[in-house]
């Protein structure tokens, strides 16, 4: 089996930035960015598409 570092890397990074979102919108924490409040929808947007990321890239790491 081929292990493939870089790749088994960014899918953790993934998952993380993944969690971070979930963490987010279960705890209904409010960000602003100079000014502009960011909805959740962008949150929950955000936490499908690293977690969709995040187990495509784990899958591509094993594959030999």
């Amino acid at each position: 089996m081929s292990v493939k570092p870089f790749t088994r890397i960014a899918s953790i990074v993934f998952a993380l930035v993944c969690l971070a979102h979930l963490t987010r919108i279960s705890l209904g924490w409010d960000v602003t960015v100079q000014g502009v409040s960011i909805p959740m929808w962008v949150s929950v947007v955000g936490m499908v598409a690293t977690a969709v990321l995040s187990v495509m890239l784990w899958r591509e790491s094993r594959k030999e």
